[in-house]
């Protein structure tokens, strides 16, 4: 073999490793957000199981929030200077531990009690999986990393709610979570097979948070990010219940349209990395007034049930690209803060999420699934206008402090 062949078959044996790296750390993400909201399609069963309200049954989906919000700068600052992959091998062994504690729990303190060591997963490895990612390839392709590992998150956030209510009625609940323990298995085999070692590039500590914080740029990320994921939720908590109650489908009609709404999802991810990659600012405005748009749309036409699927496999479609278009507008705002911004994007994407379900349930005992629609469309719309505020392509600082 000549040598120039042996140094390409080098290099591309090396680019496929760092690729199986940023799709673990996307399995990774996947497993998470699908075990945050699995309970979401499986409430009732949970409830009878552990035989408390529905209401109660509820803390499964909105403590770990709260926690998420709170884990997320601590364990941004608490990491300091260890190794990031040890960090993602360590948040996923806490999603694992998570779901076994969910399966075999015996009363409903010890299932919450799992819960919230989801959250402190949730709050840990949203904030560092897209900034390793993007460490693994090329800087060319770090968009291409992020939505990779986006469109992860964007499955699970999809996922989870449908993979719930279908297995659960298929296996029981608890099945369902100890499945979850075991992919997590396979999935953190796959990150101590992929992911080299990666030292720490800039310590996080408060100064830097509060650092990035004062990026002007930044801040409309976060107020807009918070918006639309409150407007998002305030719906889509309550999209199982439309699909049912307002559009009269049955369980396989519910399911399909669930899995309808996934796959949109998913391929909405990377739209969101090419329209982020040709002008951030559009494409978040874009990306979020068209998730307000279709959620309203979704709940007008519950009279045209075939008319109302497709605008909610639209929702699906427009929303999954947010997270990508979010996560690019948080790195452009300071590249060399990215994992500040990781934090207190997932802060408050996370308090907006438990918000906007709290609302969302208000509005539906009150007024209906269509007002918390309405609403959630609203809340969406006015995030969209929050992005536009932003006249500057970037706002990083030049230069940091010294560690």
């Amino acid at each position: 073999m000549r040598p120039h062949e042996e140094c390409s078959e080098q290099n591309a044996t090396s680019d496929a490793a760092s690729w199986a790296g940023v799709a673990s750390i996307a399995a990774g993400a996947f497993l998470l957000v699908t075990t945050e909201f699995l309970p979401i399609g499986m409430l009732s069963p949970i409830a009878a199981g552990f035989r408390v309200t529905e209401g109660t049954a509820g803390l499964a989906v909105t403590a770990p929030g709260f926690i998420a919000a709170i884990a997320a700068p601590v364990m941004t600052i608490a990491a300091g200077r260890v190794d990031r992959r040890t960090v993602i091998v360590v948040m996923t062994l806490a999603i694992i531990v998570s779901n076994v504690i969910a399966a075999a729990a015996p009363d409903f303190t010890i299932f919450l009690i799992g819960r919230l060591i989801l959250g402190v997963a949730v709050g840990g490895l949203w904030s560092f999986a897209v900034a390793i990612g993007r460490r693994l390839v090329p800087e060319s392709a770090g968009a291409r990393a992020t939505s990779i590992i986006s469109a992860g998150i964007s499955a699970g956030t999809v996922c989870g709610m449908p993979v719930g209510a279908v297995a659960g009625d298929l296996v029981g609940w608890r099945w369902v979570f100890a499945a979850n323990a075991l992919l997590g298995l396979l999935i953190i085999l796959a990150q101590v097979r992929f992911l080299p070692r990666l030292p720490t590039i800039v310590p996080i500590n408060v100064a830097r948070l509060i650092d990035f914080a004062r990026v002007p740029m930044a801040r409309i990320g976060l107020i807009a990010s918070g918006f639309v994921a409150a407007g998002h939720f305030i719906a889509y908590t309550f999209l199982e219940p439309h699909l049912r109650d307002s559009l009269a489908f049955g369980q396989s009609g519910v399911a399909l349209a669930l899995a309808g709404y996934a796959v949109a999802g998913i391929a909405g991810a990377f739209a969101g990395e090419h329209l982020a990659i040709r002008n951030i600012r559009q494409a978040l405005a874009v990306s979020s007034a068209a998730v307000g748009l279709f959620v309203v749309a979704a709940a007008s036409l519950a009279g045209a049930p075939t008319a109302a699927v497709i605008m909610v496999m639209l929702w699906g479609f427009t929303f999954g690209a947010v997270p990508v278009c979010v996560q690019v507008w948080m790195f452009t705002s300071s590249p060399k803060l990215y994992e500040a911004g990781s934090a207190l994007m997932v802060s408050a994407f996370q308090v907006a999420l438990a918000a906007g379900a709290a609302v969302g349930g208000l509005l539906v005992d009150s007024s209906g699934i269509g007002a918390a629609f309405l609403v959630g469309g609203v809340v969406c719309v006015v995030g969209a206008f929050i992005p536009l505020l932003s006249r500057t392509p970037d706002a990083s600082p030049s230069t940091l402090p010294p560690p």
